[in-house]
């Protein structure tokens, strides 16, 4: 018999894990690598509206993660709260969503760990990195969640100090200590600079600032495996929204000044530019590395958080059952291989097959995250609604969301607006790229599937408020 109960995950995820696992998955590629074209594209104000109008999103979106994760700390994080406060049909749509949606993006990580090798050892086959990149991450997984909390405390940390050493040569090269040149902020006044291509700019660049924070919400998967949560987990999504917004603020502050936004893109990695100019050697070698380690961390935490919600789903009865069935150290297994064989397959895909069905496997994954998004401002209202229809009161909740219901209402409306403007560049007056709109939407036809499928099948109805399951956390610790 297991000694672990079918029901029972460890919470060996301590309060500096939390704080790295949504650090470690918000900085990634989006600011090493795509905050150059961003630039390029919008030019320096035009990437900072965007970037700080989608913070403050995403802090409204912590927030109601932070409360009902506080509240109720899952597993199946809003995959759970959408069955419980909303609909089932929406909780299996959304579990299956977000599952897919990181089994694909592990996928994605290994293909890109194996072309960051080729700057090191360019004879060495592709293939050969990505099975061990991919080696790697499973084994971590399958040790418990401390061994993965620890991991990507460690590879988030690499990521963290090498945005603070940036930010303070950069800052040190805009005002002369480096290098006895002060560049100052000339750069945000040549050309079109600071807004490049109006509004249409920066609305793309909410795209690309969306996919960059994506990863945020691991808070609400880890929550279930989160010692003391009650306490843990608001102290979490206090800080780790200002500390993100920080770093990603202060970067385009300082490239923007340093890098002309007409040399800006994503050939070269503006931290690499930046570190040159300040005269540090080897700096495309130390970047690379560091953007590997963004890779690793990136395919470490979608394991993880695939492997939970298909851990969750099926404890729900909406995946097969022996998919909720846990090892010695309280790992989901028989989830952890399912999910590696997934991604296992879409990179063969990628690598092997129609270069068309890889780009519409990528693009699905893209949009599953906002899907997520929206769906948690969607079970926040719900949540509070319920929480208050049943005489509840607000003060006995361990961490109460601010602004409500101005918040959830405003990421729900920024979600959609973002999710409905996927395919804005590939229509123009001339013409529309037709490939390319159908891959930016696919996933939405994917996502009302599952939804649509499981409601007809099972006869769902949206759950009155006065019977949304607000004891369930209690139950299942019974």
């Amino acid at each position: 018999m297991n000694p672990i109960e079918e029901h029972e995950l460890q919470r060996g995820l301590k309060a500096r894990h939390l704080n790295m696992i949504a650090i470690g998955g918000a900085i990634g590629t989006g600011i090493f690598l795509a905050l150059g074209a961003t630039i390029n594209q919008a030019g320096p104000g035009g990437a900072l509206v965007a970037y700080i109008s989608i913070g403050i999103m995403v802090y409204f979106l912590m927030t109601s993660l932070g409360e009902m994760a506080t509240f109720m700390p899952v597993a199946g994080s809003f995959g759970t709260y959408a069955s419980k406060f909303i609909d089932p049909a929406l909780g299996f749509a959304m579990g299956w969503n977000y599952w897919y949606n990181w089994a694909i993006t592990v996928a994605c990580e290994m293909v890109a760990g194996a072309l960051l090798m080729k700057y090191w050892f360019p004879d060495v086959p592709a293939i050969v990195w990505s099975v061990l990149f991919l080696a790697i991450i499973v084994s971590l997984n399958l040790m418990s969640a401390k061994a993965y909390g620890e991991s990507e405390f460690w590879f988030a940390s690499i990521k963290v100090v090498t945005v603070i050493v940036f930010l303070v040569v950069g800052v040190a090269t805009i005002f002369g200590i480096i290098g006895g040149n002060a560049v100052g902020f000339s750069n945000y006044t040549i050309g079109e600079a600071p807004f490049v291509g109006g509004a249409k700019s920066i609305f793309m660049i909410f795209l690309i600032a969306g996919f960059s924070f994506q990863g945020t919400e691991l808070v609400g998967i880890a929550a279930g495996e989160t010692e003391d949560p009650e306490k843990n987990i608001p102290k979490a999504v206090n800080s780790i929204f200002w500390r993100i917004l920080i770093f990603y603020v202060g970067t385009i502050i300082v490239v923007g000044a340093l890098i002309p936004y007409t040399q800006a893109g994503v050939a070269v990695s503006p931290f690499t530019m930046v570190f040159e100019k300040a005269g540090i050697a080897a700096a495309a070698s130390l970047m690379n590395a560091v953007i590997l380690t963004s890779v690793l961390s990136a395919g470490n935490s979608g394991m993880y958080a695939s492997t939970r919600m298909l851990y969750a789903l099926a404890k729900e009865g909406k995946a097969p059952k022996a998919l909720a069935k846990l090892n010695s150290r309280g790992v989901p297994v028989n989830s952890l291989i399912v999910t590696t064989l997934v991604a296992s397959l879409c990179f063969l895909t990628g690598l092997y097959a129609e270069t068309t069905v890889y780009v519409w496997l990528v693009a699905a994954s893209g949009l599953a995250g906002f899907i997520a998004w929206l769906g948690i401002a969607a079970c926040h209202y719900r949540f509070r609604k319920a929480y208050l229809a049943q005489g509840r009161d607000l003060k006995a909740l361990k961490y109460v969301a601010k602004f409500f219901p101005t918040g959830p209402i405003i990421a729900l409306a920024l979600c959609i607006i973002v999710i409905l403007g996927q395919g804005v560049s590939y229509i123009t007056s001339a013409s529309i790229d037709w490939n390319g709109l159908i891959a930016a939407y696919i996933g939405l036809p994917l996502f009302l599937s599952l939804w649509i499928g499981y409601k007809v099948k099972f006869k769902t109805k949206v759950v009155e408020l006065e019977n949304v399951d607000l004891d369930y956390r209690e139950r299942e610790n019974a």
